[in-house]
């Protein structure tokens, strides 16, 4: 069964609806910390279609993307402590001894840290979502991790932007052909992530 392709066709009738900038916004927005859809879905046909605007476009994306980030920054950190009350004394300790391994690692390896964000930003197969949820109940510095996401996720809004200026249609055929399988394989590495962050130790 499709899961992703649906929904990167909905993105593509939103690039071309008038409102495509007000959407991209949006899909930039939420996408950083709850939808499943890439902005680069509908960010290609957007920039194929005024291709001058390409760069534009993307920093537009950028910029919703950290406003975003902040968002599920939030919801991570206050999420983490409104449901640690009502897991098992057992789950509580599990996740609180991981948390504080995660936060030693943070302070005594604090450029690794930065390196792994940016990293996690810059590619596609750890959903963004993950990332800024996992800062905020860690507790990465504010500050590091914005300019972390700002690196990563610029690195891949400019490289769509240069591709797009360059190789046209072709670029965007390459997204569409493979967006299933990123999609998928997504879902794959966020469930196996989770369970190893509720796996006990």
């Amino acid at each position: 069964m499709r899961l992703f392709e649906p929904l990167y066709a909905r993105a593509l009738v939103w690039a071309r609806a008038p409102r495509a900038v007000h959407y991209l916004c949006a899909l930039s927005f939420f996408e950083a910390f709850i939808f499943p859809v890439m902005p680069e879905v509908m960010l290609a046909p957007m920039m194929l279609a005024k291709r001058l605007k390409a760069f534009f476009y993307a920093n537009l994306s950028l910029l919703f993307s950290l406003l975003g980030s902040v968002v599920g920054y939030a919801l991570g950190h206050w999420a983490y402590e409104s449901v640690k009350p009502l897991l098992s004394l057992h789950m509580q300790d599990v996740i609180t001894t991981w948390v504080g391994n995660l936060r030693t690692d943070m302070n005594q390896h604090w450029l690794t840290m930065l390196g792994a964000l940016m990293l996690a930003a810059l590619q596609p197969v750890i959903p963004m979502k993950f990332v800024t949820w996992a800062a905020g109940i860690v507790g990465v510095p504010i500050l590091p991790f914005l300019a972390c996401m700002a690196v990563g996720r610029g690195k891949r809004v400019w490289l769509l932007a240069l591709l797009i200026r360059l190789f046209g249609e072709r670029a965007e055929r390459m997204l569409h052909k493979n967006i299933e399988w990123i999609g998928r394989g997504a879902l794959v590495l966020l469930a196996v992530l989770l369970a190893w962050w509720l796996w006990p130790r």
